[in-house]
């Protein structure tokens, strides 16, 4: 009989539950990780991944669109959505099969099923529909240690529930059948402003609508508002201060009524609607409030090392509360399982941890925005600098961008940076590290930047903040 005890059992195989999974195994931990229908989680799956090959597919059409911009020509234009799809769901699979195989390479035990906590160190999983021939499944299984990374779902608001044919989820959205020629997205932060951008930029006719005064809520206010202008100047209509307040279902199309804030109400006729009001933590049926562990508002309460009220018990990712991203999540899981193995371990900082959104601009921060700085009580120092004054931005033709940097004023310490523009998803790791780092501004400006390339923009945006800015 199968030896059924393990030293530590990771519920969730998505971003944080696989990270966590290798490294328990490299630390010399038996260990094993339940997933119910698919690796890699919904990160890989239908999130993160997948999305970028659809955006990356939006880009190169936009570009030849625009081909005589650089010169060159390009005739019969178009594109076969299904290919399109296609091309994004062969991605995930590659990268969904990479994580299987590193599983293997770890010694990592898979258990195909629905896991539920009994008591402390001890599962039930139920089958899995979905499970490899041969794999693991259905039983009861030990551990000395339960790392619940379970992750979340789109959120559903009453009356506006997802149908999956006129209401869309981000399931749904990644796998349109046709592309429909109007398209309302409900929510603005990276999600829908993601399939927004995508959408847009393959043709549609796109309203986007947000309840709060600022789109895109979480970033800084001078950056959400760069990005408004150039999504309206795309031909994106937006709707700040405004909320969906019901719908009406037509055979192929609904009219979503929306309503401003002053009480006015505006119908839109769309062929298709995206729910992006944000996820919600998968929380149900672990059985974990049987076991009495903390759960505050659908969210699993820990100590920033992963560790649950409930000893033995841990919880890392998106079900543990946000920012609800895969990088945070797989770092998450690192921390839990070095704490586990009495590793010197630093709690998660979630200060510094970045946020990114693959936009047409691409936006990318960390840290403190102005305002939430100021709120502080911060004396500050603020620095800016655009892309056009950038020599790589006009060669590429991206000359519309903006990179903000937010120094305290006493000691030179960077609070926050925030860019919005081409590729500054790919810039912000620079000022990630420099914050991890405790890096000042002096040596900041002291760095040389090498020429050209948009990443100079983050040193002119540094010397804007002491006045030496050269090129503005």
């Amino acid at each position: 009989m199968a030896d059924t005890s393990y030293d530590v059992i990771v519920i969730g195989g998505g971003p944080g539950g696989y990270v966590a999974a290798i490294r328990a195994a490299q630390l010399g931990f038996k260990t094993a990780v339940v997933e119910r229908k698919h690796l890699g989680g919904i990160c890989l799956n239908w999130g993160c991944i997948p999305t970028k090959a659809l955006l990356r597919s939006a880009e190169i059409y936009h570009y030849m669109e625009h081909a005589k911009d650089y010169g060159l020509s390009a005739e019969k234009i178009g594109f076969d959505i299904s290919a399109v799809v296609k091309r994004s769901r062969g991605v995930s699979q590659q990268l969904n099969t990479g994580v299987g195989f590193l599983m293997k390479k770890n010694k990592i035990d898979v258990i195909w099923g629905t896991a539920t906590i009994t008591a402390p160190g001890k599962i039930k999983v139920e089958a899995a529909e979905n499970a490899p021939k041969g794999a693991l499944g259905a039983g009861e299984y030990q551990g000395k240690h339960i790392i619940v990374s379970t992750g979340a779902r789109p959120r559903a608001l009453p009356g506006l529930e997802p149908d999956k044919k006129l209401i869309w989820t981000y399931f749904e959205a990644m796998v349109p059948e046709k592309m429909p020629k109007s398209l309302l997205v409900m929510g603005s932060g990276a999600i829908g402003i993601e399939f927004a951008s995508f959408y847009k930029t393959m043709g549609a006719d796109v309203t986007v609508v947000e309840v709060l005064p600022q789109i895109l809520p979480v970033e800084d206010e001078e950056i959400a508002a760069h990005a408004r202008k150039r999504f309206e100047k795309q031909g994106m209509k937006i709707l700040s201060g405004a909320k969906v307040n019901g719908v009406t279902k037509k055979a192929d199309s609904l009219v979503v009524h929306v309503v401003d804030e002053k009480g006015a109400t505006q119908d839109f006729e769309v062929e298709r609607m995206i729910s992006a009001v944000g996820v919600v933590g998968n929380v149900d049926g672990l059985g974990l409030e049987n076991l009495g562990v903390k759960i505050e508002r659908g969210i699993i309460a820990t100590d920033g090392y992963g560790r649950t009220n409930v000893p033995g018990i841990y919880a890392i990712g998106d079900v543990a509360g946000a920012p609800m991203l895969a990088h945070k999540a797989e770092h998450e899981g690192v921390i839990c399982v070095e704490t586990i193995k009495g590793l010197h371990t630093h709690p998660m900082d979630k200060s510094k941890i970045p946020g990114c959104t693959y936009c047409v601009p691409q936006i990318a921060s960390v840290g403190l925005t102005e305002k939430k700085a100021k709120e502080q009580g911060r004396e500050i120092r603020v620095g800016r600098f655009p892309f056009i004054g950038n020599g790589k931005a006009i060669a590429l033709g991206e000359p519309e961008g903006l990179v903000k940097t937010i120094f305290d004023k006493k000691t030179g310490e960077l609070l926050g940076a925030h860019l919005v523009g081409a590729e500054v998803t790919e810039l912000i790791q620079g000022f990630v590290i420099a914050m991890n780092l405790e890096t000042t501004e002096e040596e900041l400006i002291h760095a040389v930047f090498p020429h050209p390339t948009l990443s100079e923009t983050m040193h002119e945006a540094v010397l804007d903040a002491y006045g030496r800015v050269i090129h503005t």
